[in-house]
């Protein structure tokens, strides 16, 4: 098989991870050490992949600035911008203006915001060899209820593509990673708002065209709420999932240069230890990301939060599942619990927020 093309998808504006996202896309925060999509590019280029389209549209041009041309990653990166959001039928057909495969080729369609350990190489090769129009990626959930779920048949032939439904048919869900044929996206209408999920794969499955289901139980994740941002971060520090971008061996924590971390606190978890963050004697942190320069002072609980760049957290502070912003400093004796955020730049006076009565 020729070198395999892939496009992107980068688009969104992360509205879910705010504060994080207010200066940041959601594909470049960092996760484990480096910017999200470092992980995806990496194993990108492990399966294969030598070119990349990165389909943008908020704040695109951080994109390039954080990968070039990417050279650093044995790839070829293009840019196409989105004047106005396309949708995902709409922002695929835009980057395949890139493209220069033919139309028989496959072309490998990845979600910014998605963690993933199932073998795309193994993906493509079930596209091409039964000559699919798309290939999806399907996982098996719990409550596939919050999804829109995907049925196939005995021979892996995708049926339906389901809304969200309080009974679903079966507990497969699309998981955001497409093998297309490249003359199939030449048929998304150019310049339209278009949705694949609601428009383009219901349209392929009703004019009779093969689209199949590659299934598999690996390891999957949506990073697109901040549990589920810190649970990433945390898993691949920890070594749940392999990631070639990972700037240090899996282990309880990592810290990047210039962390200082106290003989006396205790760090563990899968947490980050953002460069020259400082974590005091007598703190904990579990769980989480910290920014760089933060601080994390003697007595001070974090965790499973997010504390940002140049962030405080004071003597006694308790944050458990709480996001800071960058710049942020709360105070002491603070006790922040189940989903509180601070904007960037806030202080939170001494005791200005407590869960619990007692001091």
């Amino acid at each position: 098989m020729p070198d395999l093309e892939a496009i992107l998808l980068v688009g969104g504006q992360g509205t879910r991870l705010r504060p994080l996202t207010l200066g940041t896309p959601k594909p470049l925060l960092p996760t484990a050490g480096v910017p999200f999509l470092a992980h995806q590019l990496a194993r990108a280029r492990a399966f294969g992949v030598r070119r990349i389209v990165f389909a943008t549209s908020y704040r695109a041009e951080m994109f390039s600035e954080a990968f070039g041309d990417g050279a650093a990653f044995g790839l070829s990166l293009e840019y196409m911008t989105e004047e106005t959001p396309l949708g995902t039928g709409g922002a695929i057909r835009n980057a395949a203006q890139a493209l220069t495969c033919g139309p028989d080729d496959p072309v490998l369609v990845l979600n910014g915001d998605i963690l993933s350990g199932h073998d795309i190489g193994d993906q493509v090769a079930l596209h091409v060899a039964r000559k699919a129009a798309v290939t999806l990626h399907l996982t098996e959930v719990d409550d596939p209820s919050r999804f829109g779920c995907v049925p196939t048949d005995e021979e892996g032939r995708v049926t339906a593509f389901l809304e969200k439904t309080p009974n679903p048919v079966t507990n497969r869900i699309n998981a955001g990673c497409y093998v297309f044929t490249r003359s199939v996206i030449d048929t998304i209408p150019a310049g339209e708002v278009v949705s694949v999920e609601r428009e383009t794969f219901p349209g392929l499955i009703e004019d009779g065209a093969l689209v199949l289901g590659y299934a598999d139980a690996s390891y999957w994740l949506d990073v697109g709420t901040p549990a589920a941002f810190v649970k990433g971060s945390r898993d691949l520090v920890l070594g749940r999932l392999a990631s070639p971008a990972l700037p240090g061996p899996p282990g309880d924590f990592l810290a990047l240069p210039g962390a200082m971390i106290s003989a006396e606190a205790k760090v563990d978890g899968g947490s980050v230890i953002g460069a020259r963050a400082i974590v005091e004697s007598g703190a904990q942190v579990g769980g989480s990301v910290l920014g760089d320069d933060c601080v994390v002072e003697s007595g001070a609980v974090v965790v499973d939060s997010v504390v940002g760049i140049g962030a405080r957290v004071q003597c006694g502070a308790v944050l458990k599942d709480v996001i800071v912003g960058d710049g942020a400093v709360v105070g002491p004796g603070n006790e922040l619990l189940a989903g509180s955020r601070v904007w960037p730049g806030v202080v939170l006076p001494e005791s200005a927020i407590r869960f619990s009565s007692d001091i």
